[in-house]
């Protein structure tokens, strides 16, 4: 593929203290992106103007800023950003996110083949320690997954990911609008394109960090946010024990993972890649 093949898009909301960061990030790549799509959900905070005067200092970063103020949710907003790219594949990150360097080569890399209509892939966490074993982890789970359950686990995970435009024009009408915001939208968009017969791809090459900011989220609300997992199949009608294993995974991991993140914050950890 030649490059400017892949438009990137941010949705923002009230994120003026990372999207700095994860635009850094984004404008750093080995392989250019055709264009950088933030969209933002009508944030309170100060996240246009931080875009806008990175966009000053980055005038040939084709970054562009866009609104979204029809409804509240990543849904809407995630599809306004979609709809708005102009590449032939369509990456997706959140505003907390940091991809590798070499993000977008991977992503064409892996899409290269023409099989291939959507991809995911490993990430860390960049805000707590031991950043590579956690990598090693994430990457094992989702191994086992996809070898336990290979025609039941379908994903993909909004913090990274990719997808063919064409793709999405074929089930943008038929993804759930969620409007309660109870499900995991990339899940949900992951279980459409399967429904449609087309190949999700994993590419343990395609890295990016995230944020463990959702461990600062009480118990109880963590708690909602796992059982995502369970009302997302659930609403497609797929009710296997197996696909469980994640939100098993990530309540068994909330304490001691909530505890490193606030010691490491008084450690005065530095923050960074793997």
């Amino acid at each position: 593929m030649s490059m400017g093949t892949v438009s990137l898009v941010i949705p923002a909301f009230n994120e003026e203290g990372l999207i700095r960061r994860s635009l850094q990030a984004a404008v750093e790549q080995t392989v250019p992106a055709r264009e950088i799509l933030v969209v933002d959900n009508g944030s309170a905070d100060a996240t246009a103007r931080v875009v806008r005067e990175f966009q000053s200092a980055h005038p040939d970063g084709g970054i562009r800023l866009l609104s979204q103020n029809g409804a509240s949710g990543i849904v809407p907003t995630r599809n306004y950003g979609f709809d708005e790219a102009t590449g032939r594949i369509i990456g997706r990150f959140d505003a907390d996110s940091l991809p590798a360097p070499d993000w977008v080569e991977q992503v064409e890399a892996c899409l290269a083949d023409g099989t291939v209509a959507a991809a995911t892939g490993p990430v860390y966490y960049w805000d707590l320690p031991f950043r590579r074993l956690l990598l090693g982890i994430d990457r094992l789970v989702r191994s086992v997954m996809l070898r336990a359950v290979p025609n039941e686990y379908r994903f993909l995970f909004g913090s990274n990911m990719a997808l063919r435009a064409s793709a999405w024009e074929l089930i943008r009408g038929e993804t759930c609008p969620d409007e309660h915001d109870r499900m995991h939208e990339d899940i949900d968009l992951a279980l459409h394109l399967a429904g449609r017969g087309l190949r999700i791809a994993y590419s343990p090459s395609m890295v990016t960090g995230i944020s463990s900011r959702r461990l600062d989220d009480s118990p109880r609300d963590f708690a909602s946010y796992v059982a995502r997992f369970g009302r997302t199949y659930a609403a497609h009608g797929i009710h296997s024990k197996r696909l469980r294993a994640p939100a098993v995974f990530f309540l068994g991991v909330y304490v001691p993972a909530r505890l490193l993140r606030r010691a490491y914050g008084r450690w005065g950890g530095r923050r960074g890649s793997v």
